[in-house]
């Protein structure tokens, strides 16, 4: 069976949303295609915890977290360019305003809901799409480009013909969620260049030494972790494999690309200081109780034993060891279980508005991009950007292109 259709979304993760969202509300007839049996399944498994909506900050430093291509030096993705479609913070918070989620800003400038789960904006994201007209088809696999979109459905396979497409299938993390790269032969096989796909915002391994088992599941505070340039002060936790947590993640992508990394068990404190404390007499102490009375943390004193020896002899040695541990990391956490991947649809590969040079009126958005972005807000509102930019780029094609517009929903 066949159909043609005005706008066919092909993914209903934020990104892909955010996409029908645009072409809904400027009056487009929308389809959502998605695989899974529910809609944005990764979206709420992160919600679970708190969901990070953005990160209250100046839309200059806020996109300075935004990562360039696959081998390119760091830089923010073309498509990212503040004078484009601007969806940065205070945009984001204003349309879940609009959905009627009241938001917050933590201690962090992170963003949340002030219900902190997941559900109640997707529920009220559903329901406003589904007013405007949006028809959602779950269980709708992508599965060839013939004559249009080619789908394995319950009803067995099925073709779709589309004026404008918007694919936002994700990456290649958490395929068990829907985001199983299973896209990527069919794109490459159009002539789409792909960049390869990376673990993103993932723990690394670490070969622990039976003492650590005590403090598996521990969250680290109060340190500062330095990879080449870049510095986090975020909280992460000793897991039974290695490390991982917001503090990671934020500086993940440097260390897998290559970038050693240090800890600093105290950030607030200079050498001088530190080295004034560590000339206290040890005494009869042992050697981690002295530690513990200097350092305060018994995690920072269990780190420092682990990572620091050879141990210095002196209290200006002590000092220094203490404002920078070195970390040997093992390599990132596998692919499967990273909260994101880098890799994806090269900037090469599309227009400045998002659309593949290889596929006229088919636009791409979300994380099948090549781009990337730490937790803490920035992976959310970077999905929401390019489904925005691309579900506004695919309704102005249909306009210009003359297609009929329907009349809106009541």
């Amino acid at each position: 069976m066949s159909e043609t259709v005005e706008a066919l979304v092909i993914g209903a993760g934020p990104a892909g949303l955010m996409a029908a969202e645009m072409l809904a509300g400027a009056g487009h007839a929308v389809v959502i295609a998605e695989a899974m049996p529910t809609p944005a399944r990764k979206f709420l498994m992160a919600g679970k915890s708190g969901l990070n909506l953005t990160r209250d900050e100046p839309l200059p430093a806020f996109l300075r977290h935004f990562g360039g291509a696959t081998g390119a030096p760091p830089r923010t993705p073309g498509y990212f360019d503040q004078g484009k479609a601007v969806f940065g913070p205070p945009e984001v918070m204003d349309w879940a305003r609009g959905l009627g989620i009241a938001v917050f800003t933590g201690s962090t400038g992170r963003v949340f809901p002030v219900g902190m789960k997941a559900s109640p904006l997707l529920r009220a994201w559903l329901a406003r799409l589904d007013a405007r007209g949006v028809r959602l088809r779950t269980r709708w696999r992508w599965t060839d480009l013939e004559n249009g979109f080619l789908f394995e459905t319950p009803e067995g396979p099925r073709q779709v013909s589309a004026d404008v497409a918007v694919l936002a299938l994700g990456g290649a993390s958490w395929p068990r969620l829907g985001s199983d790269a299973a896209w990527v032969p069919l794109l490459r096989d159009a002539g789409v260049r792909i960049a390869p796909f990376r673990p993103a915002n993932m723990g690394f391994r670490v070969d622990w030494s039976p003492a650590m088992n005590r403090h598996l599941g521990a969250a680290v505070k109060g340190v500062a972790l330095r990879a080449g340039e870049m510095v986090s002060r975020g909280e992460w936790v000793i897991g039974r494999q290695g490390i991982e947590g917001g503090g990671i993640y934020e500086i993940a992508a440097v260390i897998r690309d290559g970038a050693g990394v240090r800890l600093d068990l105290a950030p607030d404190l200079g050498p001088d200081a530190l080295v004034r404390r560590f000339a206290r007499p040890r005494a009869k102490l042992s050697l981690g109780n002295w530690l513990r009375r200097i350092l305060g943390d018994p995690i920072k004193v269990a780190l420092m034993l682990e990572w620091g020896r050879p141990f210095p002899g002196d209290a200006r040695g002590w000092a220094m060891l203490a404002k920078s541990v070195p970390m040997p990391l093992g390599g990132p956490m596998p692919i499967e279980g990273a909260i994101s991947s880098a890799g994806g649809v090269t900037e090469a590969a599309i227009t400045p508005d998002l659309e593949l040079r290889a596929l006229p009126n088919v636009f791409v958005a979300g994380e099948m991009l090549d781009w990337e972005a730490p937790t803490g807000g920035y992976l959310l509102s970077g999905c929401l950007l390019t489904g925005r930019m691309a579900g506004m780029a695919a309704s102005t094609r249909l306009i210009e292109a003359g297609a009929p517009l329907r009349k809106r929903q009541p």
